[in-house]
């Protein structure tokens, strides 16, 4: 090893690189790196199409065969499975005998490996047939990243594009330190771990090991690998410390959003921002919705979102103050100006005017989001956990896709049918309904909450609230439940306040008594047969 110093003149090991082996199906940036490796003086050892696309540069490349002695075979699927490569990155020269044994069997070492894997997570999400992927599965990568990571003290590992222009300039620079080549290898293991959980989750559901597993829908096997992104400032209280992480691969969404301003994110700040941008894209017009605690306070569509913002505020504007914003468009300079005393904590959308921006940046401490909207759900059921004392609960994912969210299939129970404004804001309280908190009751005018009853015990302490906040605002207003009334009281709080049409599940033994209490009230009430329990 050839000592060097960095700027605080602190002794760093360097490797000089004097081969390297390359052998990767993603060729973004191959050529170029393979020019800065040959200008080097490096000596180029490739496999099979990667070795093509470096000579088709222009660029000189010995082809793996040579150092092994043998011709790739069974369709590429063995060419660097050999003592001439392996060991190549395995030794470590440092130790008694393994030169010596390097030399009586004429084997070179690389000092450097530049590899990444096939498409394996690709192929599966593009709907490939079982044997297509199992093509994917990558045999040798792994294995030569694998054996690089672990001589890291002399190997250095290459397992991404976005890693070449470190690689160039290491290069360039006499090698890798010994700081690099540790941050590399643990790097490529993460990749590699990811690889293979990816692997094993996907045998676990396309080959359940008996029929019992096939039929449960559920694979014996989840994996996932998680990469910190942030360590924020703590956690639901200041005792505890908290970390965001995303799943590399995964859809854009929250925990990869760009924030344009304000202070750092908090763990609070994410879970309300998750709630609110959940509500807001429930709904295809444009929507504001503002959360407190995971809850909504103010949920509202409009002409445009100046228009939806005003009303959701004006749901429950002393529970506004310190919330987190959602919007499923760009917010627009109007909105902004509504906003200029407002205390907010977080402000998510799509994106924002330009006027916009200049408004709202004004307040030092607004976080800033943008975020693009949710990805278009994947073939098949989308799937949630949550984590347990020792456990993992998981579920399909509650979407408002169900038969009897659709208002034209709900079924009049009670009461004449409601007139076209009253079953658009009953269609508009059932979908804002799956973002309260069970027990769930939401009352609605014009588009608009006006009163929110969320997480009690019972129902229908969960209508005396959503009363309550509402004032005389729930005079002629309509009501979602998010779950049946197990006794005609909860419904009868509502009757008794004025509301004139409810929407519920049903499914109630109560569910006559429920009906008659409302025949009495002269409400009309209307089963989905749906339900959205939100705990």
């Amino acid at each position: 090893m050839t000592p060097d110093a960095d700027e605080k003149g602190k002794e760093v090991a360097k490797v000089p690189i004097r081969r390297a082996l390359v052998s990767v199906y993603d060729k973004t940036g191959l050529a170029e790196l393979a020019g800065v490796l040959a200008a080097a003086g490096v000596q180029i050892v490739s496999t099979g199409s990667t070795a093509a696309a470096i000579a088709a540069a222009g660029v000189p490349v010995t082809g793996v065969e040579e150092v092994t002695g043998f011709p790739e075979c069974l369709e590429g699927r063995v060419k660097t499975l050999h003592p001439g490569v392996h060991a190549g990155l395995l030794a470590d020269t440092g130790r008694p005998g393994h030169a010596e044994q390097l030399a009586e069997l004429g084997i070179a070492t690389f000092e450097l490996l530049v590899s990444n894997l096939y498409p394996f997570e690709a192929t599966v999400a593009g709907g490939a047939a079982a044997e297509e992927c199992v093509e994917q599965i990558d045999i040798g990568g792994p294995a030569m990243v694998r054996a690089a990571a672990k001589n890291h003290a002399r190997v250095a590992v290459i397992t991404d594009p976005a890693q070449y222009q470190e690689a160039a300039d290491a290069v360039r620079g006499g090698g890798f330190t010994r700081e690099q080549r540790q941050r590399l290898a643990a790097a490529a293991y993460a990749s590699t771990a990811r690889y293979d959980a990816a692997v094993a989750s996907w045998f676990a559901s396309a080959y359940a090991p008996d029929d019992v597993a096939r039929d449960t829908g559920w694979p014996d096997v989840v994996s996932a690998v998680w990469t910190r992104r942030e360590v924020l400032r703590y956690g639901e209280n200041p005792h505890q410390g908290a970390a965001l992480y995303v799943r590399p691969g995964a859809p854009p969404g929250l925990a990869t959003a760009t924030q344009l301003h304000g202070k750092a994110m908090s763990y609070n700040n994410y879970g309300d921002a998750a709630a609110a941008w959940r509500t807001a894209f429930d709904f295809t017009e444009p929507c504001v919705a503002i959360v407190k605690h995971a809850n909504p306070c103010g949920i509202a569509v409009g002409a445009d979102l100046a228009e939806a913002h005003r009303k959701a505020h004006e749901c429950d504007p002393v529970s506004a103050y310190g919330g987190v914003i959602a919007a499923n468009g760009v917010v627009t300079a109007e909105m902004a100006a509504q906003l200029a005393d407002i205390f907010t904590e977080v402000i998510v959308a799509p994106g924002f005017e330009p006027a916009a921006l200049t408004a709202l940046t004004k307040k030092k401490n607004l976080r800033l989001l943008r975020c693009p909207p949710p990805a278009a759900p994947a073939a098949g059921p989308a799937v949630e956990w949550r984590a347990v004392d020792g456990g993992l609960l998981m579920q399909t994912t509650d979407r408002l896709d169900a038969p009897g969210d659709d208002p034209a299939a709900w079924e009049l129970n009670a009461g004449p049918g409601a007139a076209a404004a009253d079953l658009a804001d009953l269609a508009f309280a059932w979908r804002a309904c799956r973002a309260v908190k069970s027990n769930a009751i939401v009352l609605a005018h014009a588009g608009a909450t006006v009163g929110v009853g969320m997480g009690q015990v019972n129902r229908v302490d969960s209508a005396r609230i959503a009363v309550a906040r509402s004032g005389q605002r729930c005079r002629g207003a309509v009501a979602a439940s998010d779950a049946f009334f197990p006794f005609p009281d909860g419904l009868e709080v509502l009757a008794d306040a004025g509301v004139r049409a409810i929407v519920e599940p049903g499914g109630s033994v109560r569910d006559e008594e429920v009906i008659a209490a409302a025949k009495a009230a002269g409400v009309s009430l209307y089963f989905t047969g749906t339900r959205h329990f939100f705990h």
